[in-house]
């Protein structure tokens, strides 16, 4: 909401307003973005950018800024402050933007919105910021002849040289400074990075795939043993914690796809209401977290924890882009965590149930893509947006998806004549029942994905879904009747 120290007086259309860029006209920093921006496209440059800083803050801006194209439609702009400026402009006052962010960057957004007369910025060799921004801006309009509308501590020198101030974004302790000073004309308060941002930035949501590492002790009937599950449980927070650092980095490198996808564009980094400072941050705090808990397993489970974020790094920066790479990526993923919770207890997992595992999370990764091509297809697009998959490829990814669905169908019902399986069930025949069910479901998965009404990752949509938990609790009882049941399955061999 925007607040009004003083009503706006008719002489304002004489005074320039003049209007920061970086955390004021938009909910990001451009240097940062553009980093990202040149970590995905051409990371190997990077190793070049500690020499551009010898050119100083604004030599190594426009290094950045020659390197990298910015997308200026698809930028986080504040809203409140597009509609105040577009106000403003209709009663005919001069607009200036002027920036600490590289001159070319900037003519490119003032060249998008159309609202500004002019443009200032950082020329390569001057870095506009701070008390260079505010002599810049006296020298071309005078002390007290314009208005200035900015959002942080390097703005104070040029407040202090403005006619009015506008804060937007400001902490609290500026904004309450400008006050005191008198000249506080507008305000547009900063919204505070809650709990509810931090958790879906870092996508508690999704740790729900990490379950798969209790999947060994489920197997192994070892629910009732406690010290197997304390390990289960440090796997399951060691790999989510880890897991929800890699996502933040990817989101950061994902920004431009991210922004322009119908649900992706919500999350926290794409909208702005996240900074890529704190993000970075809190990244690294996961990481550490995660890795410091998993050195309480045993050495296999810590290598396997660095297996994961070594490829799930590799993914967010480039595997992701390569088509069929990025599916057996994902699926070896869902069967690393497999691997991880019999690591970290020691229960090793047969042969047979990982050829299981390694299909059907085959047939979910394709089925996630396959969500996504149909999707496009429907809005008749050609590809997606950062993957390297056309609209076209949709009915190879649905057949090798079911496909990989049946083969784990098959390997399933071999399993369970398996040696292992008659050790831990008095009645291993009522197992055959597994079959069908898993048939129906992953089958209904790939209709619904066919369909187009499947918007999310299929292990998520699971969560939420009544017939998976249907199928969940028959599963289950199966399991009952072959542990305990007093009979067997008619008309099946023990």
């Amino acid at each position: 909401m925007m607040e009004s120290q003083e009503p706006e007086d008719s002489s304002s259309a004489g005074i320039p307003l003049c209007v920061d860029l970086d955390g004021t006209l938009i909910r990001s920093d451009l240097l940062y973005e553009g980093l990202a921006r040149l970590s995905r496209e051409r990371f190997s440059l990077l190793i070049q950018a500690p020499f551009w800083l010898s050119r100083g803050k604004a030599g190594f801006k426009r290094e950045v800024a020659n390197r990298v194209a910015l997308e200026p439609s698809s930028l986080p702009y504040d809203e409140r402050v597009i509609e105040f400026l577009r106000g403003q402009k209709s009663r005919g006052r001069r607009l200036v933007l002027v920036t600490a962010s590289d001159l070319r960057w900037a003519e490119q957004v003032a060249a998008h919105l159309e609202l500004f007369d002019e443009v200032m910025g950082s020329d390569g060799s001057t870095n506009l910021a701070g008390e260079t921004k505010a002599r810049a801006l006296v020298e071309r309009f005078g002390e007290k002849g314009f208005d200035y509308a900015g959002n942080g501590a390097t703005d104070r020198p040029v407040w202090k040289k403005a006619r009015r101030a506008i804060a937007v974004n400001a902490p609290p302790a500026i904004e309450s400074e400008l006050r005191q000073d008198g000249n506080l004309a507008e305000s547009f308060p900063l919204a505070p990075v809650t709990l509810k941002t931090l958790v879906k930035a870092i996508r508690v949501r999704h740790w729900v795939k990490n379950l798969l590492v209790f999947i060994p002790i489920v197997t192994a009937h070892k629910l009732q043993d406690v010290g197997i599950l304390v390990a289960g449980v440090l796997a399951f927070m060691a790999i989510s914690f880890c897991a929800s650092s890699i996502y933040l980095v990817n989101d950061l490198l994902d920004l431009d796809s991210d922004r322009v996808h119908p649900d992706k564009r919500g999350r926290p980094l794409a909208s702005g209401s996240l900074p890529i400072p704190l993000a970075g941050v809190l990244s690294l705090t996961l990481m550490a977290a995660g890795l410091a808990i998993s050195l309480k397993l045993p050495p296999d489970a810590v290598m396997l924890i660095g297996v994961y974020l070594i490829a799930t790094t590799a993914y967010s920066f480039s595997l992701k882009r390569r088509v069929l790479i990025d599916v057996f990526t994902l699926s070896s993923l869902y069967t690393l965590r497999v691997l991880l919770g019999g690591a970290a207890t020691g229960l090793l997992l047969s042969p047979w149930f990982l050829a299981f595992s390694v299909f059907t999370f085959l047939s979910l990764a394709f089925c996630k893509r396959g969500s996504e091509l149909v999707r496009l297809k429907k809005a008749d697009a050609m590809g997606a947006p950062g993957r390297a998959y056309l609209t076209r490829d949709h009915l190879t990814v649905q057949t090798c998806g079911i496909t990989s669905a049946y083969m784990a169908a098959i390997v399933l019902a071999l399993y369970l004549q398996s040696d292992t399986v008659r050790r831990f069930y008095a009645s291993p025949a009522w197992l055959w029942l597994l079959v069908p069910v898993f048939l129906y479901w992953i089958s209904r998965i790939w209709v619904l994905v066919n369909r187009g009404v499947m918007h999310e990752d299929p292990v998520l949509f699971a969560t939420g879904d009544r017939i998976t938990y249907l199928t969940v609790l028959i599963s289950v009882a199966v399991l009952l009747l072959a542990t305990f049941g007093p009979f067997h399955l008619p008309g099946v061999q023990p």
